[in-house]
Protein backbone atom coordinates (compact mmCIF):
# COMPACT_ATOMS: atom_id res chain seq x y z
CA UNK A 1 0.00 0.00 0.00
CA UNK A 2 1.18 3.55 -0.73
CA UNK A 3 2.56 4.88 2.57
CA UNK A 4 1.04 8.33 2.31
CA UNK A 5 2.00 9.17 5.92
CA UNK A 6 5.59 8.01 5.72
CA UNK A 7 7.82 10.52 7.50
CA UNK A 8 5.00 11.63 9.83
CA UNK A 9 5.40 10.86 13.52
CA UNK A 10 2.36 10.59 15.78
CA UNK A 11 2.79 10.67 19.54
CA UNK A 12 -0.20 8.94 21.11
CA UNK A 13 -1.14 9.32 24.77
CA UNK A 14 -4.46 7.50 24.66
CA UNK A 15 -6.18 4.36 25.87
CA UNK A 16 -9.02 1.99 25.01
CA UNK A 17 -10.22 2.00 21.38
CA UNK A 18 -11.77 5.25 20.14
CA UNK A 19 -8.72 7.51 19.81
CA UNK A 20 -6.08 4.73 19.51
CA UNK A 21 -8.05 3.51 16.46
CA UNK A 22 -7.09 6.77 14.73
CA UNK A 23 -3.44 5.99 15.44
CA UNK A 24 -3.90 2.51 13.97
CA UNK A 25 -5.27 3.97 10.74
CA UNK A 26 -2.35 6.40 10.47
CA UNK A 27 0.10 3.56 11.14
CA UNK A 28 -1.48 1.60 8.26
CA UNK A 29 -0.90 4.64 6.07
CA UNK A 30 2.79 4.68 6.97
CA UNK A 31 3.08 6.99 9.97
CA UNK A 32 5.44 6.18 12.83
CA UNK A 33 2.94 5.98 15.70
CA UNK A 34 4.50 5.89 19.16
CA UNK A 35 2.03 4.71 21.79
CA UNK A 36 2.82 5.87 25.30
CA UNK A 37 1.77 3.48 28.06
CA UNK A 38 2.26 3.48 31.82
CA UNK A 39 5.14 1.19 32.85
CA UNK A 40 3.03 -0.74 35.37
CA UNK A 41 -0.47 -0.90 33.91
CA UNK A 42 -0.09 -0.16 30.23
CA UNK A 43 -3.24 0.61 28.26
CA UNK A 44 -6.05 -0.51 30.61
CA UNK A 45 -7.61 -2.37 27.69
CA UNK A 46 -4.76 -4.88 27.99
CA UNK A 47 -6.17 -5.90 31.38
CA UNK A 48 -9.63 -6.86 30.16
CA UNK A 49 -8.40 -10.38 29.40
CA UNK A 50 -7.25 -10.75 33.01
CA UNK A 51 -10.73 -9.82 34.25
CA UNK A 52 -12.38 -12.28 31.88
CA UNK A 53 -14.23 -9.52 30.03
CA UNK A 54 -12.36 -10.24 26.79
CA UNK A 55 -11.37 -13.81 25.84
CA UNK A 56 -7.77 -14.57 24.97
CA UNK A 57 -7.37 -15.93 21.47
CA UNK A 58 -5.11 -18.81 20.42
CA UNK A 59 -1.46 -18.10 21.14
CA UNK A 60 -2.34 -15.27 23.53
CA UNK A 61 -3.90 -12.95 20.94
CA UNK A 62 -5.71 -10.08 22.69
CA UNK A 63 -8.01 -9.04 19.87
CA UNK A 64 -9.18 -5.83 21.55
CA UNK A 65 -5.56 -4.69 21.77
CA UNK A 66 -4.74 -5.75 18.23
CA UNK A 67 -7.75 -3.93 16.79
CA UNK A 68 -6.79 -0.32 17.67
CA UNK A 69 -3.03 -0.72 18.08
CA UNK A 70 -1.72 -2.68 15.08
CA UNK A 71 1.40 -1.25 13.52
CA UNK A 72 2.46 1.00 16.41
CA UNK A 73 5.52 1.14 18.64
CA UNK A 74 4.92 0.98 22.41
CA UNK A 75 7.02 3.08 24.78
CA UNK A 76 6.34 2.79 28.52
CA UNK A 77 6.79 6.10 30.38
CA UNK A 78 5.54 7.19 33.78
CA UNK A 79 4.30 10.68 32.94
CA UNK A 80 3.79 11.50 36.62
CA UNK A 81 7.59 11.58 37.05
CA UNK A 82 9.71 14.48 35.88
CA UNK A 83 11.94 12.08 33.96
CA UNK A 84 8.99 10.49 32.17
CA UNK A 85 7.40 13.80 31.29
CA UNK A 86 10.73 15.17 30.06
CA UNK A 87 11.09 12.20 27.73
CA UNK A 88 7.54 12.75 26.47
CA UNK A 89 8.35 16.38 25.65
CA UNK A 90 11.52 15.31 23.87
CA UNK A 91 9.44 12.92 21.79
CA UNK A 92 6.89 15.68 21.15
CA UNK A 93 9.68 17.86 19.80
CA UNK A 94 10.28 15.24 17.10
CA UNK A 95 6.59 14.60 16.32
CA UNK A 96 4.07 16.04 13.90
CA UNK A 97 0.93 15.06 15.80
CA UNK A 98 0.04 14.69 19.47
CA UNK A 99 -3.00 12.42 19.87
CA UNK A 100 -4.86 12.01 23.16
CA UNK A 101 -8.15 11.08 24.80
CA UNK A 102 -7.07 11.84 28.36
CA UNK A 103 -9.70 13.88 30.19
CA UNK A 104 -9.02 17.57 30.84
CA UNK A 105 -8.26 17.12 34.57
CA UNK A 106 -5.73 14.37 33.76
CA UNK A 107 -4.12 16.46 31.03
CA UNK A 108 -3.78 19.40 33.41
CA UNK A 109 -2.39 17.21 36.20
CA UNK A 110 0.19 15.61 33.90
CA UNK A 111 0.91 18.95 32.19
CA UNK A 112 0.29 17.59 28.70
CA UNK A 113 -2.34 20.07 27.59
CA UNK A 114 -2.09 22.09 24.39
CA UNK A 115 0.15 24.81 25.79
CA UNK A 116 2.45 22.27 27.47
CA UNK A 117 3.04 20.23 24.31
CA UNK A 118 3.25 23.35 22.14
CA UNK A 119 6.00 24.69 24.43
CA UNK A 120 8.11 21.73 23.28
CA UNK A 121 6.99 21.94 19.64
CA UNK A 122 5.01 24.98 18.41
CA UNK A 123 4.36 23.25 15.07
CA UNK A 124 2.73 20.13 16.46
CA UNK A 125 -0.90 19.34 15.59
CA UNK A 126 -2.73 18.70 18.86
CA UNK A 127 -5.63 16.24 18.56
CA UNK A 128 -8.25 15.53 21.22
CA UNK A 129 -10.91 12.84 21.17
CA UNK A 130 -13.61 13.25 23.80
CA UNK A 131 -16.88 11.63 24.78
CA UNK A 132 -19.23 14.59 24.57
CA UNK A 133 -17.09 17.47 23.26
CA UNK A 134 -14.63 19.96 24.74
CA UNK A 135 -17.19 22.53 25.87
CA UNK A 136 -20.38 22.46 27.90
CA UNK A 137 -21.34 20.94 31.27
CA UNK A 138 -20.09 17.46 30.31
CA UNK A 139 -16.70 18.48 28.92
CA UNK A 140 -14.82 16.82 31.79
CA UNK A 141 -16.84 13.61 31.72
CA UNK A 142 -15.53 10.45 30.13
CA UNK A 143 -17.51 7.98 28.09
CA UNK A 144 -17.47 4.83 26.03
CA UNK A 145 -19.07 4.28 22.66
CA UNK A 146 -21.88 2.17 24.12
CA UNK A 147 -23.14 5.25 25.99
CA UNK A 148 -21.78 8.40 24.33
CA UNK A 149 -22.20 7.15 20.77
CA UNK A 150 -24.80 4.43 20.65
CA UNK A 151 -27.39 5.17 23.32
CA UNK A 152 -27.25 8.95 23.12
CA UNK A 153 -27.85 9.16 19.37
CA UNK A 154 -28.45 5.79 17.72
CA UNK A 155 -30.38 3.26 19.80
CA UNK A 156 -33.68 5.16 19.92
CA UNK A 157 -33.73 5.32 16.13
CA UNK A 158 -33.17 1.59 15.59
CA UNK A 159 -35.24 0.23 18.49
CA UNK A 160 -38.50 -1.39 17.47
CA UNK A 161 -41.15 -2.65 19.88
CA UNK A 162 -38.67 -4.02 22.41
CA UNK A 163 -39.03 -3.16 26.09
CA UNK A 164 -35.49 -1.76 26.19
CA UNK A 165 -33.38 0.22 23.70
CA UNK A 166 -31.52 -1.90 21.18
CA UNK A 167 -27.91 -2.66 22.18
CA UNK A 168 -24.91 -1.86 19.95
CA UNK A 169 -24.19 -4.40 17.20
CA UNK A 170 -20.82 -5.28 18.73
CA UNK A 171 -17.78 -3.94 20.58
CA UNK A 172 -16.21 -0.65 19.45
CA UNK A 173 -18.84 0.14 16.80
CA UNK A 174 -18.77 3.89 17.45
CA UNK A 175 -15.11 3.86 18.47
CA UNK A 176 -13.94 2.72 15.05
CA UNK A 177 -16.12 5.21 13.19
CA UNK A 178 -14.80 7.97 15.43
CA UNK A 179 -11.19 6.82 15.02
CA UNK A 180 -11.51 6.87 11.24
CA UNK A 181 -12.99 10.36 11.47
CA UNK A 182 -10.06 11.57 13.57
CA UNK A 183 -7.56 10.10 11.10
CA UNK A 184 -9.24 12.08 8.34
CA UNK A 185 -9.12 15.23 10.45
CA UNK A 186 -5.41 14.74 11.11
CA UNK A 187 -4.78 14.31 7.39
CA UNK A 188 -6.60 17.59 6.68
CA UNK A 189 -4.68 19.37 9.45
CA UNK A 190 -1.34 18.15 8.07
CA UNK A 191 -2.32 19.42 4.63
CA UNK A 192 -3.33 22.77 6.14
CA UNK A 193 -0.01 23.04 7.97
CA UNK A 194 1.88 22.30 4.77
CA UNK A 195 -0.02 25.05 2.92
CA UNK A 196 -0.07 27.74 5.61
CA UNK A 197 2.43 26.80 8.31
CA UNK A 198 -0.34 26.88 10.91
CA UNK A 199 -0.61 23.98 13.37
CA UNK A 200 -4.22 23.35 14.36
CA UNK A 201 -5.99 21.90 17.37
CA UNK A 202 -8.28 19.10 16.11
CA UNK A 203 -11.31 17.90 18.08
CA UNK A 204 -13.73 15.03 17.63
CA UNK A 205 -16.19 13.38 20.01
CA UNK A 206 -18.19 10.18 20.13
CA UNK A 207 -21.41 12.18 20.53
CA UNK A 208 -20.59 14.42 17.57
CA UNK A 209 -19.75 11.41 15.38
CA UNK A 210 -22.98 9.66 16.34
CA UNK A 211 -25.02 12.78 15.60
CA UNK A 212 -23.36 13.04 12.19
CA UNK A 213 -24.11 9.37 11.48
CA UNK A 214 -27.79 9.86 12.42
CA UNK A 215 -28.13 13.41 11.09
CA UNK A 216 -30.82 12.47 8.55
CA UNK A 217 -33.10 11.45 11.43
CA UNK A 218 -32.10 14.48 13.52
CA UNK A 219 -32.81 16.79 10.58
CA UNK A 220 -36.21 15.18 10.06
CA UNK A 221 -37.00 15.51 13.78
CA UNK A 222 -36.36 19.24 13.56
CA UNK A 223 -38.58 19.60 10.51
CA UNK A 224 -41.44 17.28 11.41
CA UNK A 225 -41.38 17.09 15.19
CA UNK A 226 -41.01 13.77 16.97
CA UNK A 227 -39.54 11.52 14.33
CA UNK A 228 -38.68 7.85 14.25
CA UNK A 229 -38.26 5.38 11.44
CA UNK A 230 -41.51 3.47 10.96
CA UNK A 231 -41.45 0.02 12.50
CA UNK A 232 -43.90 -2.79 12.59
CA UNK A 233 -45.47 -5.09 10.04
CA UNK A 234 -42.94 -5.73 7.27
CA UNK A 235 -45.83 -6.70 5.00
CA UNK A 236 -46.99 -3.09 5.12
CA UNK A 237 -43.89 -1.79 3.33
CA UNK A 238 -44.27 0.97 0.74
CA UNK A 239 -42.27 -1.16 -1.70
CA UNK A 240 -42.05 -4.97 -1.51
CA UNK A 241 -38.65 -4.77 -3.23
CA UNK A 242 -37.27 -2.89 -0.21
CA UNK A 243 -37.53 -5.64 2.34
CA UNK A 244 -35.76 -8.67 3.83
CA UNK A 245 -36.85 -12.23 3.04
CA UNK A 246 -36.15 -15.54 4.76
CA UNK A 247 -34.85 -18.55 2.86
CA UNK A 248 -35.74 -22.20 3.40
CA UNK A 249 -32.66 -22.70 5.60
CA UNK A 250 -33.48 -19.70 7.83
CA UNK A 251 -31.04 -17.29 6.25
CA UNK A 252 -31.97 -13.88 4.87
CA UNK A 253 -31.72 -11.89 1.65
CA UNK A 254 -32.07 -8.09 1.74
CA UNK A 255 -33.58 -6.30 -1.27
CA UNK A 256 -33.03 -2.57 -1.79
CA UNK A 257 -34.53 -1.85 -5.21
CA UNK A 258 -35.74 1.72 -4.87
CA UNK A 259 -36.55 1.98 -8.59
CA UNK A 260 -38.98 -0.88 -8.30
CA UNK A 261 -40.70 -0.53 -11.68
CA UNK A 262 -37.35 -0.71 -13.42
CA UNK A 263 -36.27 -3.85 -11.56
CA UNK A 264 -39.56 -5.75 -11.17
CA UNK A 265 -39.34 -7.60 -14.50
CA UNK A 266 -35.76 -8.83 -14.00
CA UNK A 267 -36.54 -9.71 -10.38
CA UNK A 268 -39.51 -11.87 -11.39
CA UNK A 269 -37.33 -13.70 -13.91
CA UNK A 270 -34.57 -14.25 -11.31
CA UNK A 271 -37.00 -15.80 -8.83
CA UNK A 272 -38.48 -18.06 -11.52
CA UNK A 273 -41.86 -16.33 -11.74
CA UNK A 274 -41.72 -14.21 -14.93
CA UNK A 275 -45.53 -14.16 -15.20
CA UNK A 276 -45.63 -11.81 -12.19
CA UNK A 277 -44.07 -9.06 -14.34
CA UNK A 278 -47.39 -8.59 -16.13
CA UNK A 279 -49.74 -9.64 -13.33
CA UNK A 280 -52.09 -6.66 -12.97
CA UNK A 281 -51.83 -6.87 -9.15
CA UNK A 282 -48.07 -6.22 -9.23
CA UNK A 283 -47.07 -4.94 -12.67
CA UNK A 284 -46.66 -1.30 -11.59
CA UNK A 285 -45.61 0.44 -8.39
CA UNK A 286 -49.07 1.78 -7.59
CA UNK A 287 -50.57 -1.69 -7.96
CA UNK A 288 -47.84 -3.30 -5.86
CA UNK A 289 -48.45 -0.72 -3.14
CA UNK A 290 -52.19 -1.31 -3.26
CA UNK A 291 -51.58 -5.06 -2.99
CA UNK A 292 -48.42 -4.83 -0.89
CA UNK A 293 -49.42 -7.39 1.73
CA UNK A 294 -50.31 -9.95 -0.90
CA UNK A 295 -47.11 -9.16 -2.80
CA UNK A 296 -44.86 -9.54 0.25
CA UNK A 297 -46.57 -12.77 1.28
CA UNK A 298 -46.07 -14.16 -2.22
CA UNK A 299 -42.37 -13.22 -2.27
CA UNK A 300 -42.08 -14.70 1.23
CA UNK A 301 -43.38 -18.02 -0.06
CA UNK A 302 -41.03 -17.95 -3.05
CA UNK A 303 -37.90 -17.22 -0.99
CA UNK A 304 -38.92 -19.81 1.60
CA UNK A 305 -38.90 -22.47 -1.10
CA UNK A 306 -35.14 -22.49 -1.70
CA UNK A 307 -31.95 -22.29 0.42
CA UNK A 308 -29.75 -19.26 0.87
CA UNK A 309 -26.91 -20.24 -1.47
CA UNK A 310 -29.31 -20.96 -4.32
CA UNK A 311 -30.80 -17.50 -3.97
CA UNK A 312 -27.35 -15.91 -3.97
CA UNK A 313 -26.64 -17.58 -7.29
CA UNK A 314 -30.08 -16.79 -8.74
CA UNK A 315 -29.85 -13.08 -7.93
CA UNK A 316 -26.20 -12.66 -8.94
CA UNK A 317 -26.96 -11.46 -12.49
CA UNK A 318 -29.62 -8.83 -11.81
CA UNK A 319 -28.94 -5.08 -11.74
CA UNK A 320 -31.21 -4.35 -8.78
CA UNK A 321 -29.46 -3.89 -5.45
CA UNK A 322 -29.64 -6.79 -3.02
CA UNK A 323 -27.35 -8.32 -0.43
CA UNK A 324 -27.04 -11.52 1.53
CA UNK A 325 -27.32 -11.08 5.29
CA UNK A 326 -23.95 -12.39 6.39
CA UNK A 327 -22.29 -13.31 9.67
CA UNK A 328 -18.93 -11.86 10.82
CA UNK A 329 -17.32 -15.26 10.33
CA UNK A 330 -18.54 -15.47 6.74
CA UNK A 331 -17.00 -12.10 5.91
CA UNK A 332 -13.55 -13.48 6.78
CA UNK A 333 -13.82 -15.82 3.80
CA UNK A 334 -16.17 -13.82 1.57
CA UNK A 335 -14.61 -13.78 -1.95
CA UNK A 336 -15.64 -10.17 -2.56
CA UNK A 337 -13.98 -9.04 0.67
CA UNK A 338 -10.82 -11.10 0.04
CA UNK A 339 -10.48 -9.93 -3.56
CA UNK A 340 -10.61 -6.29 -2.45
CA UNK A 341 -8.22 -6.67 0.47
CA UNK A 342 -10.88 -6.07 3.13
CA UNK A 343 -9.33 -8.85 5.21
CA UNK A 344 -5.64 -8.95 6.09
CA UNK A 345 -3.67 -11.84 7.55
CA UNK A 346 -0.99 -11.23 10.16
CA UNK A 347 1.02 -13.22 12.68
CA UNK A 348 1.04 -12.50 16.41
CA UNK A 349 4.28 -12.54 18.39
CA UNK A 350 3.13 -15.83 19.91
CA UNK A 351 3.10 -17.38 16.46
CA UNK A 352 -0.66 -17.40 15.88
CA UNK A 353 -1.80 -16.31 12.44
CA UNK A 354 -5.16 -14.55 12.37
CA UNK A 355 -7.25 -12.30 10.15
CA UNK A 356 -8.24 -8.70 10.78
CA UNK A 357 -9.98 -5.93 8.86
CA UNK A 358 -7.81 -3.01 7.72
CA UNK A 359 -9.11 0.54 7.48
CA UNK A 360 -11.42 0.91 4.47
CA UNK A 361 -9.51 3.53 2.44
CA UNK A 362 -7.09 2.37 -0.25
CA UNK A 363 -4.63 4.33 -2.40
CA UNK A 364 -3.68 3.34 -5.95
CA UNK A 365 -5.87 0.25 -5.51
CA UNK A 366 -3.44 -1.20 -2.97
CA UNK A 367 -4.62 -2.57 0.36
CA UNK A 368 -2.80 -2.36 3.67
CA UNK A 369 -0.41 -5.02 4.90
CA UNK A 370 -1.03 -5.09 8.63
CA UNK A 371 1.50 -5.73 11.37
CA UNK A 372 0.60 -6.80 14.93
CA UNK A 373 0.08 -4.53 17.90
CA UNK A 374 3.17 -4.09 20.10
CA UNK A 375 3.67 -5.76 23.42
CA UNK A 376 3.55 -3.47 26.45
CA UNK A 377 6.65 -1.26 26.29
CA UNK A 378 8.16 -3.36 23.52
CA UNK A 379 9.92 -0.45 21.83
CA UNK A 380 10.96 1.64 24.84
CA UNK A 381 14.70 1.03 24.45
CA UNK A 382 14.58 1.38 20.67
CA UNK A 383 12.81 4.75 20.70
CA UNK A 384 14.88 6.19 23.55
CA UNK A 385 18.08 5.18 21.79
CA UNK A 386 16.78 7.01 18.71
CA UNK A 387 16.35 10.08 20.92
CA UNK A 388 20.06 9.87 21.69
CA UNK A 389 19.91 8.50 25.24
CA UNK A 390 22.84 6.21 26.10
CA UNK A 391 21.92 2.76 27.39
CA UNK A 392 23.40 3.62 30.80
CA UNK A 393 20.87 6.44 31.18
CA UNK A 394 18.02 4.24 29.99
CA UNK A 395 18.94 1.59 32.57
CA UNK A 396 19.02 4.26 35.28
CA UNK A 397 15.54 5.41 34.25
CA UNK A 398 14.33 1.81 34.46
CA UNK A 399 15.68 1.52 37.99
CA UNK A 400 13.84 4.73 38.96
CA UNK A 401 10.62 3.36 37.46
CA UNK A 402 10.28 6.22 34.97
CA UNK A 403 10.37 3.80 32.03
CA UNK A 404 9.80 0.11 31.51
Amino acid sequence: MVRIMEGIRVLEVAAWTYVPAAGAVLAEWGADVIKIEHPDTGDPQRGLVNMGLVPTGPGGVNHMIELPNRGKRSVALDLSTEEGRDLLLRLAATSDVFLTNFLPPARRKLRIDVEDIRAANPDIIYVRGSAQGVRGPEADRGGFDGCSFWHRAVSDIVTGEEDYPAPPPGPAFGDLLGGMTIAGGISAALFHRQKTGEALVVDNSLLGTAMWATSASILAAGLFGAYKLPRGDRRNTFNPLVNTYRTSDNRYISLMMLQADRHWPEFTRAIGRPELATDERFAEGAARYQNRRECVELIDEIFASRPYEEWRRALSAIDGVWAPVQTPGELLTEPQALENGYVSELTHSGGTTFRMVPSPLQFNEEHAQLTPAPEHGEHTDEVLLELGLPMEEILDLKVKGAVL
